[in-house]
Protein backbone atom coordinates (compact mmCIF):
# COMPACT_ATOMS: atom_id res chain seq x y z
CA UNK A 1 0.00 0.00 0.00
CA UNK A 2 1.23 3.48 -0.90
CA UNK A 3 1.43 5.87 2.04
CA UNK A 4 -0.18 9.27 1.93
CA UNK A 5 3.22 10.76 2.72
CA UNK A 6 4.72 9.18 -0.40
CA UNK A 7 1.81 10.37 -2.57
CA UNK A 8 2.30 13.89 -1.19
CA UNK A 9 6.02 13.67 -1.92
CA UNK A 10 5.39 12.86 -5.60
CA UNK A 11 2.95 15.76 -5.87
CA UNK A 12 5.33 18.22 -4.20
CA UNK A 13 8.27 17.29 -6.43
CA UNK A 14 9.48 19.64 -9.16
CA UNK A 15 10.41 17.54 -12.23
CA UNK A 16 12.98 19.21 -14.49
CA UNK A 17 14.56 18.24 -17.81
CA UNK A 18 16.11 20.28 -20.60
CA UNK A 19 15.20 23.59 -18.99
CA UNK A 20 11.51 22.59 -18.68
CA UNK A 21 9.66 22.01 -15.43
CA UNK A 22 6.59 19.90 -14.63
CA UNK A 23 4.43 19.35 -11.57
CA UNK A 24 1.82 16.65 -11.13
CA UNK A 25 -1.66 17.79 -12.13
CA UNK A 26 -0.48 20.91 -13.95
CA UNK A 27 0.09 21.70 -17.61
CA UNK A 28 3.65 22.46 -18.61
CA UNK A 29 3.93 24.33 -21.91
CA UNK A 30 7.73 24.04 -21.65
CA UNK A 31 7.59 20.22 -21.38
CA UNK A 32 5.12 20.07 -24.25
CA UNK A 33 7.42 22.23 -26.38
CA UNK A 34 10.43 20.10 -25.46
CA UNK A 35 8.67 16.91 -26.56
CA UNK A 36 7.40 18.56 -29.75
CA UNK A 37 10.93 19.71 -30.59
CA UNK A 38 11.91 16.03 -30.45
CA UNK A 39 9.01 15.09 -32.69
CA UNK A 40 7.19 13.34 -29.84
CA UNK A 41 3.51 13.63 -28.95
CA UNK A 42 3.96 12.50 -25.36
CA UNK A 43 6.63 11.34 -22.99
CA UNK A 44 7.40 10.16 -19.51
CA UNK A 45 9.70 11.08 -16.68
CA UNK A 46 11.33 7.95 -15.35
CA UNK A 47 14.14 7.09 -12.96
CA UNK A 48 16.06 4.09 -11.74
CA UNK A 49 16.92 5.75 -8.43
CA UNK A 50 15.69 4.34 -5.11
CA UNK A 51 13.59 1.34 -6.23
CA UNK A 52 10.33 0.83 -4.35
CA UNK A 53 10.95 4.23 -2.69
CA UNK A 54 13.78 2.81 -0.57
CA UNK A 55 16.95 4.91 -0.35
CA UNK A 56 20.07 3.48 -1.97
CA UNK A 57 23.62 4.87 -2.03
CA UNK A 58 24.25 7.53 -4.69
CA UNK A 59 26.78 5.39 -6.56
CA UNK A 60 24.31 2.50 -6.77
CA UNK A 61 21.60 4.87 -8.03
CA UNK A 62 23.87 6.39 -10.68
CA UNK A 63 24.85 2.96 -12.02
CA UNK A 64 21.19 1.91 -12.17
CA UNK A 65 20.32 5.15 -13.99
CA UNK A 66 23.07 4.49 -16.56
CA UNK A 67 21.55 1.03 -17.20
CA UNK A 68 18.10 2.59 -17.65
CA UNK A 69 19.46 5.14 -20.10
CA UNK A 70 21.26 2.41 -22.05
CA UNK A 71 17.98 0.49 -22.38
CA UNK A 72 16.18 3.64 -23.54
CA UNK A 73 18.85 4.49 -26.14
CA UNK A 74 16.45 4.12 -29.08
CA UNK A 75 14.05 6.80 -27.89
CA UNK A 76 14.63 10.54 -27.44
CA UNK A 77 16.00 11.07 -23.94
CA UNK A 78 16.80 14.21 -21.96
CA UNK A 79 18.45 13.95 -18.55
CA UNK A 80 16.95 15.82 -15.64
CA UNK A 81 16.27 15.69 -11.93
CA UNK A 82 13.44 15.83 -9.47
CA UNK A 83 13.60 18.15 -6.47
CA UNK A 84 11.62 17.78 -3.29
CA UNK A 85 11.96 18.90 0.28
CA UNK A 86 15.61 18.30 1.05
CA UNK A 87 16.24 15.69 -1.62
CA UNK A 88 17.16 15.30 -5.28
CA UNK A 89 16.84 12.35 -7.63
CA UNK A 90 18.09 12.04 -11.20
CA UNK A 91 15.64 11.02 -13.92
CA UNK A 92 15.15 11.37 -17.63
CA UNK A 93 12.38 12.55 -19.90
CA UNK A 94 11.85 10.01 -22.63
CA UNK A 95 9.72 10.46 -25.71
CA UNK A 96 7.72 7.26 -25.88
CA UNK A 97 4.36 5.69 -25.19
CA UNK A 98 3.11 5.30 -21.64
CA UNK A 99 3.16 1.54 -22.14
CA UNK A 100 6.89 1.51 -22.98
CA UNK A 101 7.69 3.85 -20.07
CA UNK A 102 5.77 1.64 -17.65
CA UNK A 103 7.66 -1.40 -18.90
CA UNK A 104 11.01 0.31 -18.27
CA UNK A 105 9.93 1.55 -14.85
CA UNK A 106 8.76 -1.93 -13.86
CA UNK A 107 12.16 -3.33 -14.80
CA UNK A 108 13.79 -0.89 -12.37
CA UNK A 109 11.19 -1.57 -9.64
CA UNK A 110 9.76 1.93 -9.61
CA UNK A 111 6.43 2.73 -7.97
CA UNK A 112 5.35 5.39 -10.46
CA UNK A 113 6.23 7.47 -13.50
CA UNK A 114 5.18 10.94 -14.57
CA UNK A 115 3.46 10.96 -17.96
CA UNK A 116 3.55 14.19 -19.94
CA UNK A 117 0.52 14.24 -22.22
CA UNK A 118 0.25 15.90 -25.61
CA UNK A 119 -1.30 19.00 -23.99
CA UNK A 120 1.55 19.22 -21.46
CA UNK A 121 -0.44 17.88 -18.50
CA UNK A 122 1.76 15.94 -16.06
CA UNK A 123 0.03 12.87 -14.65
CA UNK A 124 1.25 10.39 -12.07
CA UNK A 125 0.88 6.75 -13.15
CA UNK A 126 1.27 4.13 -10.46
CA UNK A 127 2.73 0.72 -11.30
CA UNK A 128 1.44 -2.56 -10.01
CA UNK A 129 4.04 -4.97 -8.68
Amino acid sequence: MISERLVRSFHQTRYEAGGATARIGRRSPSMRALLQAQGQRQGAIITAWNPLARRHPEGWNRRAQMRLEALARRVPLIRGAGYGRGWREEHCLIGCSTRKALKLARRFRQLAIVVIRRDGLAQLKWLRH
